[in-house]
């Protein structure tokens, strides 16, 4: 037994409804569909606009008239705004709840040629989703040489791969450029940089990137507004500003600017960065270090795009979108009362915590890489290392020794010292050698001076990782222990008001279990200092 065949649609307002003799002349996409032999069409459900009632009979004769056996059922559809797709959208939602469909016995199809572009989006919405079981259908008019036309409209959207593998790689593009063309292999990285594309192409939200000194928020930033600028998202500039360098009126006239005579030495009027943003991006780096009153003023201009100058008697206007970097913790500034809260929840929306580069030691060879380019763009040279030295660099900087206290500030530092003395371009094992020296060096801190190695690292051994707490404490006892003559002095020198307390002296035999912690031997402490 044959389905049914059940056409639903839009009765168009203009197109279908043509009076006179004209109608007959003229195409009408509805009645159209019911003029094919291969297409019989045995109801018509019509979803009308109040004011149309008076049309539908003649509509109805004329549908008759071409198609006898097809019946007719109305829907009244009114819009206070077709253009407005929640309303459309909800009041075909709420006919699909609501009308009696019956896919065993009845086919649908689903007219989308009438209608504004938002009913017809809405139409095809629904039915990619199921919630109108059918197939839609589209009429065209005739042209020269055939009459109108009509076709099912295939809503398998898994069938267009090529569609489909055509965005994923223009997405896979532009995560490559947020990440400067670097194959990083850090897979929660590589996650989070594809999040920050999809946000940074559909949002004009603040964006609040947290992470160490030297993790890459600049550049990240940079990237990032390039990529609008590619796609014609912004029109105006990207600008730059380190909060850190901003303190009192100087931050206030450098942010939201000043008018002339606003105060002693304001001899002219100043734009200010919100307002020099105005259209494009503001990146402020470490705004934790902003005071409470520049903060105040932010949160104002991020809410309603206007601020006062500074001695100003009228508001500006600036819309622009922010990108905040910080290495705090702001939310628990926020709760000592360093950071407003207001802005804090503000600009808390997306959130991204940039990793250090030894928290992504995968990815220090890919970097690597990009630096020696970067290298030898700017420098209009090649740079290369031998294998050997390329082997021995790579083993230091993976080892869990390597602290990369700057993160990839410390590797660009490495690659461009390496770089700049390479002999002939390529960098060997002398110049490697060197270069770990110089960065354990820096990673040890302490009070070595320029050239010097702590005591900690000349004993141990600068590739031992010890915590912080260790490493001072011990860096003190070698150097009291450098300074006596023996064990025992400095077991006196060490542990001077804790031997008061006590009916014995062992002073030496508890520095000797303090050293053996670290496998250290007096005579190891004392054989140090006769060589340095």
């Amino acid at each position: 037994m044959r389905k049914k065949q059940v056409l639903i649609g839009l009765i168009g307002t203009k197109l279908d409804t043509p009076s006179g003799m004209r109608r007959w002349e003229e195409w009408r996409p509805s009645i159209s569909l019911f003029g094919f032999e291969d297409l019989l069409i045995d109801r018509f459900v019509i979803l009308h606009q109040a004011r149309l009632e008076a049309a539908l009979e003649r509509i109805e004769a004329d549908i008759h008239h071409i198609s006898p056996h097809t019946t007719f059922e109305r829907h009244c559809f009114d819009f206070n705004d077709p253009w407005d797709l929640e309303e459309v959208y909800d009041k075909l939602l709420s006919f699909a709840d609501h009308y009696p469909f019956d896919p065993e016995n009845e086919d649908y199809l689903f007219h989308i040629t009438t209608g504004t572009h938002v009913f017809q989006i809405c139409m095809f919405l629904l039915c990619e989703a199921q919630y109108l079981p059918g197939r839609l259908i589209q009429t065209s008019p005739p042209l020269k040489r055939r009459g109108p036309t009509w076709r099912i409209i295939d809503l398998d959207l898994s069938r267009y791969d090529a569609i489909a593998q055509r965005f994923a790689r223009e997405q896979a593009a532009r995560v490559a450029f947020l990440k400067a063309g670097i194959e990083t292999r850090n897979a929660p990285f590589n996650q989070m940089m594809a999040e920050i594309e999809q946000v940074a192409v559909a949002s004009t939200a603040p964006l609040l990137l947290l992470g160490p000194t030297g993790a890459g928020k600049t550049r990240l930033a940079r990237r990032i507004y390039e990529l609008k600028r590619l796609k014609k998202q912004v029109a105006g500039p990207l600008v730059e500003v380190n909060c850190a360098t901003l303190r009192g009126d100087a931050a206030m006239s450098a942010l939201f600017g000043h008018a002339r005579g606003a105060f002693t030495g304001a001899i002219r009027e100043r734009a200010g960065l919100l307002r020099q943003a105005n259209g494009g991006l503001l990146f402020l780096d470490e705004i934790g270090e902003l005071g409470l009153d520049e903060q105040a003023m932010l949160l104002r201009a991020l809410e309603e795009k206007r601020f006062m100058p500074m001695g100003a008697d009228e508001e500006v206007h600036s819309d622009f979108q922010l990108i905040a970097g910080t290495n705090r913790q702001l939310w628990r500034e926020a709760h000592e009362g360093r950071f407003r809260e207001d802005l804090l929840a503000r600009i808390d929306l997306w959130t991204w915590r940039l990793p250090g580069l030894k928290d992504r030691r995968e990815d220090l060879e890919p970097n690597l890489e990009y630096e020696l380019r970067e290298f030898s763009r700017k420098e209009s040279r090649r740079v290369t290392f031998n294998r050997e030295a390329r082997q021995r660099f790579m083993r230091f900087a993976q080892a869990p020794s390597a602290t990369w206290r700057g993160n990839f500030r410390d590797l660009n530092a490495a690659i461009t010292r390496m770089a700049t003395l390479a002999p002939g371009g390529r960098i060997n094992m002398e110049g490697v050698e060197a270069e770990i020296q110089r960065l354990e060096r820096s990673w040890q801190g302490g009070d070595s001076g320029p050239g010097e190695v702590g005591l900690v690292a000349r004993v141990l051994g600068a590739s031992v990782a010890l915590d912080e707490f260790d490493r001072v404490q011990l860096e003190g006892v070698l150097a009291v222990c450098q300074r006596s003559r023996t064990i025992s002095e400095a077991g006196r020198a060490l542990f001077s008001v804790s031997r008061e307390q006590k009916t014995t002296n062992n002073d030496a035999d508890r520095l000797r279990k303090y050293l053996a912690r670290f496998n250290l031997h007096w005579k190891d402490i004392k054989t140090d200092e006769e060589g340095a």
